[in-house]
């Protein structure tokens, strides 16, 4: 029987069609970056006081300038912590209509020393020091309402892990490109809608919505170019993809300079989504699923589509197509089978804890950076040119040093940076910025290498389910990272990097527990699994041809191993397909099924 990878062998693995459907997909990857991380610039916090109306009308009166003013009517003023919360969310609790204040240090006639006088909380809302607005500025999310910045982010990431769990069930069900219309026409309307939200609750929904669908609609458009391309391109792709989302902070960042406004920063990243929309016409269906799903004539009509863009025809012996129909009972994987045995359970628990962490240090280090960073946008951008290298250098290890050296060093890297931050004063902002690109990079790598490892640890029957339930974690790991930055910072800006630190090292080290996968076919079997710490007597080739590749999942097919209309997973596995986060949250959910 011919297999998909047989037929793009004939009529173009990564010709016109596929670089044209790439170059539509990457739009989309680009696009999902203010989703996941537009929280820099959407929930930017800048400097505030309490605004009082007596205060402001004595200052008027006296000609006070704004320097003048905060000196005389804003307690607490200072390099500390403490004092930085009393001047943002304390007032003097004082009737500044009194005709005894003078306008020359008013306070003076009430109390000899101002830190005598009554504080108490604001009360007539606060003034913000920024020329735009944030959703921070127009619904007051600060001091006692601080929380609800952190809700806004942590809901985003609840949608990411519920949208990642369903996907992999409705894209198999309905179809790759039914599913990802779907999630880009919510995506649209959802963003749409959440600019113009009329208060804090609907602007909640809406995010929530947009989380739902829009890691989801990522992830089939990872899926569906991996499932266009031949076996040795999907790791360029996949690569590729990634660093498409990349492009995306970059633009991100030029964008929201441009736009300070948070409601049309909103509107202007959400118009690309219903430009998508025209993908109805411009990306066909997978032949793939279609041929999982026994639609023969309508897989064969877009095969001879994709061969006549790429100047090719089909060969009358490979148009026979049909699905394999002596497929035996397959194997039912459970999540016990994650823990039951000694080698699996220790892969699964590092697994699960380096997704964690390369969540928490990615989004954290670029939350703390929109804290701590004197100009946010230069400090975004630059953070983000350090994520090329980052895939650069990956391409360049993994199939010669290998997996677990690499993946090790980075999350090392990522946290000796952290903890070096620490350290460095203000006044040598240039080095502080170096370190931060640094750790940036670091953690990138990590990302993308477990997103590579994380497949190849696990049998075939319990593959999908291993990266699905490990990479889960990410997800959970962006609902606390909101929580964990911006609360540690209001008791010491530098406390979220030594939680960084500690938990990156830690990772760093785990994974030096995991054996080296270089060179290793896949396990097929628990035992295969057990016992990759030892050396094989017969390993095989690691480059199998795209022949043998498609007979070798064909048998396992046949014996239930892997799941119809899946055939690709295993040579991809092999070549080493990888991305990160964006995308990164729970990604790889479905890229190996």
């Amino acid at each position: 029987m011919s297999t998909m990878d047989d037929i793009l062998e004939h009529i173009g693995e990564f010709h016109l069609f596929q670089k044209q459907t790439f170059f539509l997909l990457a739009l989309l990857s680009g696009a999902f970056t203010p989703i996941y991380v537009g929280i820099v610039f959407l929930g930017f916090t800048p400097d505030h006081h309490c605004w009082s109306p007596g205060a402001a009308k004595l200052s008027q009166r006296c000609g006070w300038s704004q320097a003048e003013e905060l000196n005389y009517t804003v307690p607490g003023l200072g390099p500390s912590d403490e004092a930085s919360f009393l001047s943002q969310c304390m007032r003097y609790e004082v009737d500044w209509n009194q005709s005894t204040l003078d306008c020359v240090d008013p306070l003076s006639s009430l109390a000899a020393d101002r830190n005598q006088l009554p504080l108490g909380p604001c009360e007539h809302g606060w003034v913000y020091n920024t020329p735009g607005s944030s959703i921070v500025t127009e619904f007051n999310l600060v001091c006692a309402h601080s929380w609800m910045l952190d809700l806004f982010q942590s809901v985003v990431n609840v949608g990411f892990f519920i949208g990642a769990m369903m996907i992999g069930y409705l894209s198999d069900r309905f179809g790759r490109k039914f599913c990802l219309l779907v999630t880009i026409l919510i995506n649209a309307i959802s963003g749409a809608l959440m600019a113009i939200s009329p208060n804090y609750a609907w602007m909640l929904v809406f995010r929530f919505l947009q989380g739902l669908v829009s890691k989801a609609g990522w992830l089939i458009g990872y899926i569906l170019i991996t499932e266009f391309v031949g076996l040795g391109y999907r790791r360029m792709v996949g690569i590729c993809y990634q660093i498409a989302f990349t492009v995306g902070l970059l633009i991100l960042a030029g964008v929201a300079y441009v736009i300070p406004n948070w409601r049309w920063l909103q509107f202007a990243v959400t118009l690309p989504n219903f430009c998508f929309l025209l993908y109805f016409w411009c990306i066909p269906e997978s032949p793939r699923w279609l041929i999982s799903q026994n639609k023969i004539v309508k897989a064969m009509k877009i095969i001879k589509h994709i061969a006549k863009k790429n100047g090719k025809s089909v060969p009358v012996s490979l148009q026979s197509l049909t699905p394999d129909e002596d497929a035996g009972e397959k194997l039912n994987p459970s999540f016990l089978d994650l823990v039951r045995t000694p080698q699996i359970r220790k892969h699964t628990l590092i697994l699960m804890y380096n997704w964690f962490t390369s969540s928490v240090l990615y989004q954290g280090l670029i939350m703390h950076m929109g804290l701590a960073g004197d100009n946010i946008y230069l400090d975004f951008f630059y953070s983000a040119l350090v994520e090329f290298p980052a895939a650069f250098i990956i391409i360049l290890t993994i199939d010669r040093v290998g997996r677990r050296y690499p993946w090790a060093v980075s999350n090392m890297v990522a946290g000796a940076a952290c903890l070096a931050s620490v350290f460095i004063p203000d006044d040598l902002q240039w080095l502080k910025i170096t370190i931060a690109c640094l750790g940036r990079m670091g953690i990138t790598m990590a990302y993308e290498m477990v997103c590579l490892v994380n497949a190849e640890l696990y049998p075939t029957y319990i593959r999908n389910l291993g990266v699905l339930v490990c990479s889960s974690m990410c997800d959970i790991g962006g609902i606390i990272t909101p929580f964990l930055v911006y609360r540690l910072t209001d008791i010491w800006m530098e406390f979220p990097l030594v939680v960084f630190a500690v938990v990156g090292l830690v990772a760093g080290a785990l994974v030096l527990l995991l054996p080296e996968t270089k060179g290793k076919a896949l396990p097929e079997t628990i035992e295969d699994a057990e016992n990759m710490q030892r050396p094989r007597k017969k390993e095989r080739k690691e480059n199998l041809p795209p022949s043998q590749a498609s007979r070798l999942s064909a048998k396992l097919k046949r014996k239930g191993i892997i799941a119809a209309g899946a055939d690709f997973a295993l040579s991809e596995a092999r070549d080493g397909a990888s991305l990160s986060p964006p995308p990164k949250p729970t990604q790889t959910n479905l890229t190996y099924p």
